[in-house]
């Protein structure tokens, strides 16, 4: 996922690249004569950003974490960039600027993708604020042939004195609408008796193998302190140790193994917020049998969160809430919840079929530190009753109670009331 920063971030994280494995002096000056060699007379590379289009593959797609089925929103603006790489240097036969376009070129062609690392490194400063690095699809690095016709037009249209070049195609760089979703209220059956889809087994795997992550009552989501449910193949073969990843926390945990059988085994996301995040994590299980270490499969798992109480005058209240409006038809809504929210997570509160982003932390600190308390601006707020849903990192809290043998209804405490 990126912001309007994600094309400043591309050509810094480039230029850093180049400024590491090549040379110190990379700019990104337009091709004019008198500007790209300001200041410069020795040894230079060149990095212009010449073209921008929209990659046709993604134009229509929605993004992975935002939308959910029944919702509706902007799809995100996936761009393509074409940038001139371009050498310099004092030697009058060029011969210089030759051994340094080549060495570029090699450097470039051998580093295809732009991993995390390197963009952090290379945005902490010039391009504060890019999220690039967390963006879900990888940032792809390719040469992009020029026929003589296309090399003609290029620099007419650049109105420059024509310099040997390599063209180099950056993609795709997917920057998020700021449109908000609209989000409809979960469905409570689907079609008579609310029958599902059912699968029948294939052949089984001879490794241990995990089959689905399954959240106590039906739910789509687990949350802290409860049993999660875990089936699979094999799962007797060895020693087990049940692997938790996410990519906001170096170590999950912890997690309490409840037990263990050769298809199932059941686990506990130990209540401890500071050592969890709301969110999507992998789930894989690590089977050792004296030397002999496997790793399953990885299976995807949301850790939903929990809304304990709502401050009202700095005061914990408990829910359903009752809210009024100021003079200009705003409500404001503070909830405490547990995991902890951290920086760099993104949090919303549905209010019915609203979606309101929650407001920034304070600074200092800075960067902020986690906290357990988000407070939510509505503007023109509905008068009514609504329901209450906290979104954090695209996983909502639990609206849904399905009770034994009996109709799933909404919770009757996740409730607010704006007057």
């Amino acid at each position: 996922m990126s912001n309007g920063l994600a094309i400043a971030a591309v050509t810094a994280t480039l230029r850093n690249l180049l400024i590491q494995k090549v040379i110190p002096d990379v700019t990104a000056r337009p091709l004019d004569l008198a500007k790209v060699r300001d200041g410069i007379a020795g040894d230079q590379l060149n990095l212009f950003l010449y073209h921008a289009q929209l990659d046709v593959a993604w134009r229509n797609m929605d993004m992975p974490k935002l939308l959910k089925p029944g919702e509706t929103g902007h799809p995100p603006l996936p761009l393509n960039l074409f940038y001139l790489l371009t050498a310099y240097s004092d030697d009058k036969d060029e011969v210089k600027s030759h051994k340094l376009l080549g060495r570029a070129m090699s450097v470039l062609h051998d580093h295809p993708l732009l991993d995390s690392t390197e963009i952090t490194d290379a945005t902490q400063t010039d391009v504060e604020g890019s999220d690039l690095q967390h963006q879900v699809e990888r940032v792809r690095i390719t040469f992009q042939p020029l026929s003589l016709e296309e090399i003609s037009k290029l620099w007419s249209a650049l109105q420059t004195q024509y310099r040997t070049s390599a063209a180099y195609q950056v993609s795709v760089v997917l920057i998020e609408s700021t449109r908000s979703a609209k989000t409809p209220l979960p469905v409570l059956k689907r079609g008579q008796d609310d029958q599902g889809v059912t699968s029948q087994a294939s052949v089984d795997s001879p490794f241990p193998t995990l089959l689905a992550a399954i959240p106590p009552n039906g739910q789509p989501s687990v949350r802290l302190g409860e049993i999660l449910t875990v089936t699979g193949l094999k799962l007797d073969a060895g020693t087990l140790a049940v692997r938790l990843t996410n990519p906001r926390l170096a170590d999950p945990g912890p997690i309490t193994m409840q037990s263990s059988k050769p298809t199932e085994i059941e686990i506990e996301l130990t209540d401890d917020e500071t050592r969890w995040v709301a969110g999507l994590y992998t789930m894989a299980v690590e089977v050792t049998d004296g030397a002999d270490v496997r790793t399953t499969n990885e299976l995807p798992l949301t850790l939903a969160p929990r809304i304990i109480s709502a401050l009202v005058q700095g005061i914990p209240s408990p829910l359903p809430l009752n809210v009024v409006r100021d003079g200009g038809g705003t409500a404001e809504i503070t909830l405490q919840f547990t995991p902890q929210f951290r920086p760099g997570q993104r949090a919303v509160l549905l209010i019915g079929d609203r979606e309101v982003p929650a407001e920034p932390l304070p600074s200092p600190p800075d960067p902020p530190d986690p906290t357990d308390t988000l407070t939510f601006v509505v503007k023109n707020a509905p008068v009514g009753e609504h329901c209450l849903r906290l979104r954090i990192d695209g996983v909502d809290s639990l609206l849904v109670q399905r009770p034994p043998g009996q109709p799933p209804v909404f919770d009757a405490s996740q409730k607010v009331t704006i007057t």
